[in-house]
């Protein structure tokens, strides 16, 4: 099959940890893979914001990467991006004349906005993935969600036209059917984990003699790390490691780094809060193994790629009950899930599995079980290809219409 990824503002090849880079590159990137190791042709089309990025690349792992000129090439914040989108489409639709694919794949709603633009007039169909709704972020951010006032009636267009809509997990499906998307057109596909990177056997971090909790993501407020850095006022000998955002001199002027700093220090836990910036994709397996515990804390989260990474590397997981996390994280299994937003619920959850390593131990156990079963990304080509074929259309075997009519 030939597929055409669009992440207009998420390139596979982008590093992860800073601001608009996060769980979209990953998924671009380790799903194109997984197609690519099945014999599919995979190409991802993504915005160039640098000009002095080649056209196209030849990924290692098979899938190609073509740059598209939209807009000035340089970086934008992804929610800038919507005056680019006709151009974006124009180019797919040129370059879709000359290779038509028999699919494509958008994934976030501006990619859809282009993909749904450039297949319409071309018949290829279009399965989309949001990875974050409008109408959620809405909710959660209010006054401070920086989307484009047009967001969320353009979500609703690009769903009800799409062949098939992908959720990341069972809490979208619902908002997404909300926007009157027949259910019959959505599938939950989770993202995947790679089981060989991340593992319980491996390098660990280095540490010293403090328990330790870790947390990943972008610096950004919807992550919750200040409800973290609240809940270490509760644990006693125990140090949070906050991984993500910029590195060296730029984690120093970045906005929410030093708010963070700020706040550990006000509550006297600033000698135990560590942030390190953004750290190597390489070097993640062994950050996370050397943590007792991994906490997530946001105020939302449409899927959660890092619990799923912890649980693949045996440690147990402490994670609000938001969004895609209640689908990952069994709740007295795998981790245990607390209310969002409330850090003294946090930190007893914690502390508890400080406490009895001998149940922190059976969660590891059990999410690395879990993680195998559900989220390896050989099973999440396998379901994305079944959501595929219900999308494309299947030719009527020759003589199939003459008989009919007879």
């Amino acid at each position: 099959m030939r597929i055409s990824m669009v992440s207009e503002h998420a390139s596979p090849l982008a590093a992860l940890g800073e601001v608009d880079a996060g769980g979209q590159n990953l998924h671009v990137a380790e799903l194109s893979a997984a197609l690519s190791a099945r014999g599919h042709q995979v190409t991802v089309y993504t915005r160039r914001d640098d000009p002095g990025l080649p056209e196209e690349v030849s990924c290692a792992d098979g899938y190609r990467v073509v740059h598209v000129p939209a807009g000035p090439p340089e970086r934008i914040p992804k929610d800038e991006l919507l005056p680019y989108m006709g151009e974006f489409a124009d180019f797919l639709r040129a370059r879709w004349t000359r290779e038509r694919p028999d699919l494509a794949h958008a994934h976030f709603w501006m990619s859809g906005l282009a993909a749904t633009l450039a297949a319409r007039e071309l018949d290829v169909p279009v399965v989309q993935t949001f990875h974050a709704l409008g109408v959620v972020k809405q909710r959660h951010q209010g006054a401070a969600d920086t989307s484009p006032p047009e967001r969320v009636k353009l979500e609703r267009l690009i769903g009800r036209r799409a062949a098939r809509v992908a959720a990341t997990c069972t809490d979208e499906v619902f908002e997404i059917a909300r926007m009157g998307v027949p259910r019959a057109r959505i599938g939950v596909v989770p993202c995947g984990v790679d089981l060989s990177r991340f593992a319980p056997d491996g390098p660990r971090a280095a540490k010293g003699a403090r328990h330790r909790v870790v947390t990943v993501g972008r610096l950004v407020p919807r992550k919750g790390f200040d409800l973290a850095i609240e809940a270490l006022r509760k644990l006693p000998q125990t140090e949070l490691v906050i991984a993500g955002g910029p590195q060296g001199g730029r984690l120093a002027r970045d906005g929410e780094a030093r708010r963070l700093r700020a706040l550990a220090e006000r509550l006297g836990v600033g000698d135990r809060v560590l942030l390190p910036g953004q750290v190597r994709r390489a070097d993640m397996p062994a950050l996370l193994r050397s943590a007792d515990v991994v906490a997530c804390t946001p105020w939302y989260e449409p899927f959660g790629i890092v619990p799923l990474e912890a649980m693949a590397c045996g440690v147990p997981v402490v994670a609000a009950a938001v969004g895609g996390l209640p689908d990952t994280v069994v709740d007295g299994v795998t981790g245990t899930l607390v209310p969002p937003r409330q850090p003294d619920a946090l930190a007893e959850a914690i502390r508890h599995l400080l406490r009895n390593p001998v149940t922190a131990d059976g969660y590891g156990i059990a999410g690395r079980d879990r993680a195998q079963a559900r989220y390896s990304w050989d099973r999440i080509a396998y379901d994305t290809l079944r959501l595929y074929r219900r999308a494309v259309p299947t030719p009527e075997p020759a003589g199939a219409t003459r008989k009919a009519a007879e």
